[in-house]
């Protein structure tokens, strides 16, 4: 067995173990990273790539039938499901090559392709390696949850993973679990050709704005996505290409396979951490607010530290541990700036609070200002005016926003920006956006908020017509 030292050990080559990585090899430390499946993780190799991939497919079908309005005549697209497989598969070999291990030993990052796990509280073994580290890093992740629903076990079913290999197009795609994965899911396939029922068990994209996204699930249903809610599943039976979906209420949904997208659990079994004396909750390894475990020497960041479940939120996580771990420098992390976004069509975003959220904190100090897509001339112009911008206000500071529409992803930058620095509304509301552009609905809605302010205040009205008759 041979021993190793380093500064830096991280376990796990994902979105927040490759950004450490990078950052403190490039500032001077010695660093080791530990992976003992696919450089880039998750996000690379099943999740957010891989989706937006066939998404992007499902998105150039659906023009193809819908292109009428645009003065353009309706085709009806030739799938090729086995293609669009090869097509994602396209997209994630032309951005391995920034996660390889080549490129990070570039940097100086010793990489070592094995699994680890803690043998006591300062060592980690991992193949034939015994490490020790000034500082360790657990960052391994996540993976799908699979619920134990009686006969699911007796039927092949699909997660996120195995999704990608799977080459023969559904007929009919059953998803459970009405969260982004499976929106997302249901929305591709139903696009590329299938039929698609979606079986969740409370509420679909439950945890976003309601009013929100009953704009993005209205859509769904609109294109034939049979979404079921309240649909709690009690048991699964059938073969590969006739399974069958009961729910506690006696409801049955048919289909030919079977996507099980109800959740993401924290990627620790294999780490021993009973070890090292680091204490897990139910959704992850329990850290404090510098991302610190119970043992001080060990910090655990991303899905792994059972927050938020983000790629961008990891590589967050890898900023706010580089503060402390090279420089000594107090730092913590927070999620009242970190955005989210689910990739239907519309799409669905939010940063800080949802409105319901607000008005728990707030109370009557809250101001909502809303602004619909259809004011809005590019949204016009594209067709795309099924949207709405909502901001939650509190004394001229947006303390949260939520948007359903075309590009709600990237119109949410802007206000991921402005709760981050704790701008106000006055300052957005001086931005100048270019014309005609969808952004404007940023603008716009900073207008939405003064408007009532300033056309149906009596004070100003007063002012003016002051000026006007005195002023020369």
């Amino acid at each position: 067995m041979e021993r190793l030292k380093s500064d830096i050990l991280i376990i796990g080559a994902g979105s927040g173990g490759l950004s450490l990585a990078a950052g403190a090899s490039q500032m001077g430390a010695d660093v080791i990273l530990l992976e003992g499946h696919k450089m880039g993780g998750d996000c690379l190799n099943y999740g957010c790539v891989p989706s937006k991939a066939i998404l992007a497919s499902a998105k150039t079908a659906y023009a193809q039938s819908h292109a009428e309005v645009y003065g353009v005549s309706n085709v009806t697209p030739q799938v090729d499901y086995a293609a669009a497989k090869d097509h994602v598969a396209d997209v994630i070999a032309q951005i391995e090559p920034v996660d390889s291990q080549e490129r990070f030993e570039g940097f100086g990052v010793r990489v070592i392709r094995e699994f680890g796990e803690f043998i006591s509280p300062t060592e980690v073994k991992a193949g034939e390696y015994t490490i020790t580290a000034r500082r360790i890093v657990i960052a391994t992740g996540s993976s799908p949850f699979v619920p134990p629903i009686p006969g699911l076990e007796n039927v092949p079913y699909i997660t996120n993973e195995s999704l990608w290999d799977l080459r023969d197009q559904p007929q009919h795609l059953l998803v459970i679990g009405g969260g982004p994965i499976g929106m997302e899911m249901a929305q591709a396939h139903r696009r590329l050709g299938s039929q698609v029922t979606v079986i969740e068990g409370a509420k679909a994209l439950g945890k976003d704005d309601p009013e929100m996204a009953e704009i993005v699930l209205e859509n769904l249903r609109g294109e034939g996505i049979e979404i079921a809610e309240g649909a709690l599943a009690k048991e699964i039976r059938g073969e590969a290409g006739a399974i069958e979906v009961e729910t506690q209420d006696g409801r049955i949904f048919k289909g030919s396979h079977i996507v099980v997208a109800v959740g993401r659990k924290a990627n620790t079994d294999k780490l021993r951490l009973d070890k090292a004396g680091i204490e897990t909750t139910r959704s992850g390894v329990k850290v404090d607010a510098a991302m610190r475990t119970t043992n001080k020497k060990v910090y655990a960041i991303g899905d792994a530290a059972g927050g938020l479940q983000f790629t961008h939120v990891a590589g967050y996580h890898a900023g706010v541990i580089i503060r402390s771990i090279l420089f000594g420098l107090p730092a913590k992390a927070d999620t009242a700036h970190i955005p989210w976004a689910t990739y239907t069509d519309p799409e669905l975003s939010q940063v800080g609070l949802t409105e319901a959220r607000a008005k728990e904190k707030y109370g009557d100090k809250l101001e909502v200002a809303r602004f619909d897509y259809h004011h809005n001339d590019r949204a016009i112009a594209e067709r795309k005016t099924k949207g709405r911008i909502k901001l939650m206000i509190v004394k001229g500071r947006p303390v949260g926003v939520s948007i359903a529409g075309y590009q709600a992803g990237e119109l949410i930058n802007l206000w991921a920006l402005v709760l981050a620095n704790k701008l106000k509304m006055k300052q957005v509301a001086a931005m100048v956006a270019p014309y005609p552009t969808i952004g404007e609905v940023n603008k716009r809605a900073a207008g939405a908020y003064f408007g009532p302010k300033l056309f149906e205040s009596d004070m100003v009205k007063r002012v003016v017509r002051f000026v006007q008759r005195w002023i020369p």
